[in-house]
């Protein structure tokens, strides 16, 4: 079931299937990147101050026009907007007539920020901030959002809390992690499941490392150093130092589903059934299937924010990248 809402002829989410040559889910989430082309045009860095003293890097590309819609891009956990895939939909975004604007969360921009805290999947204070930031800066031109893994469970999230008032007229993600709980016990599972932990873990161990003076007298930082799993480090260290009781609370909070029913913009949602961190049974079917905003595009693979596909490994291309633009273009740019 596919719908399309707030355009005059509905979009029409184009069929994926993984290609016979890259059916493997692990496979399709490693090639994900590999396939995507770099970033071929330049970003542009702009240092944005927060209300609480830290700051917040965003990475604009050229502005094709001085009414051209706007496209924030979020990127997922340990993620960065110069990584190969936050980078190339950005240059697909100028491609089509689309400013993209990437935002990168607190620590992850290249340099350690300057608060205690870090970012979260339920954190979309930053993303309000930079949207108001543009609405007030580009007025009159249309903004939208992309939001790969983390990054669309907080542009859904976002939205729903924003209703109608939202300054983002249309979004896209891309394997959001539904059912934040069972995501992190499920990427724990297994040999691939152990890989993707330690990658995850190492990345944010070195920020904690950076932050030891920072965090020193407010949260004992030991524990996370030695946390094993993302459940372990969300419990002693994400959770209590952003105000949650426990990991469990901060999941239960922070996850995007209980807010879908409330979003009044067009949003497309790009889930993988075999995405090997997000379970098949957190797909929110029913609450897409209720929300006439919300346009359900979920495909029987694809791996974890991979979705390549071509007849070939030497023609292939990004399913779910081409989706999110040709999205985000319908809605966002003028119609004749």
């Amino acid at each position: 079931m596919t719908r399309g809402a707030g355009a005059a002829a509905p979009f029409r989410p184009r069929a994926y299937r993984p290609p016979w040559w890259l059916k493997n889910p692990h496979a399709q989430t490693l090639a994900g990147s590999f396939f995507r082309p770099a970033g071929w045009h330049p970003l542009e860095r702009c240092r944005l101050d927060t209300p609480d003293g830290d700051f917040l890097d965003l990475d604009f590309t050229p502005d094709p026009g001085p009414d051209a819609p706007i496209a924030l891009v979020l990127h997922g956990l340990e993620g960065y907007i110069r990584r190969r895939y936050a980078a190339s939909v950005l240059s697909r975004l100028f491609d089509c007539g689309v400013r993209g604007v990437g935002l990168n969360f607190r620590g992850c921009g290249g340099e350690v920020n300057r608060t205690a805290r870090f970012y979260h999947a339920g954190e979309t204070g930053d993303l309000s901030f930079v949207a108001e930031h543009l609405r007030r800066r580009h007025p009159g031109r249309p903004i939208g959002a992309i939001g790969f893994s983390l990054g669309g469970n907080v542009i859904l999230k976002y939205l729903g809390e924003r209703g109608a008032e939202s300054p983002i007229g249309a979004a896209a993600t891309i394997c959001v992690p539904f059912d934040l709980a069972a995501s992190c016990d499920r990427i724990s599972r297994g040999f691939m499941g152990g890989l993707y932990t330690s990658y995850f873990l190492r990345s944010l161990r070195r920020k904690v490392r950076a932050k030891q003076a920072l965090l020193d007298g407010i949260i004992d930082t030991g524990p996370a150093l030695h946390a094993r799993t993302l459940r372990e480090f969300d419990d002693v260290l994400t959770a209590p130092l952003h105000g949650f009781a426990d990991a469990a609370d901060y999941y239960a909070r922070a996850d995007a589903r209980p807010f879908l029913a409330r979003i009044r913009v067009p949003a497309l949602l790009i889930q993988s059934r075999d995405d090997p961190i997000s379970s098949p049974d957190a797909i929110p079917r029913e609450q897409v299937a209720s929300n006439p905003h919300l346009v359900a595009a979920f495909a029987p693979g694809g791996g974890h924010v991979g979705f390549v596909q071509g007849e070939t490994p030497w023609r292939a291309s990004i399913h779910a990248d081409g989706e999110a633009v040709r999205f985000l273009v319908h809605h966002l740019s003028p119609k004749d």
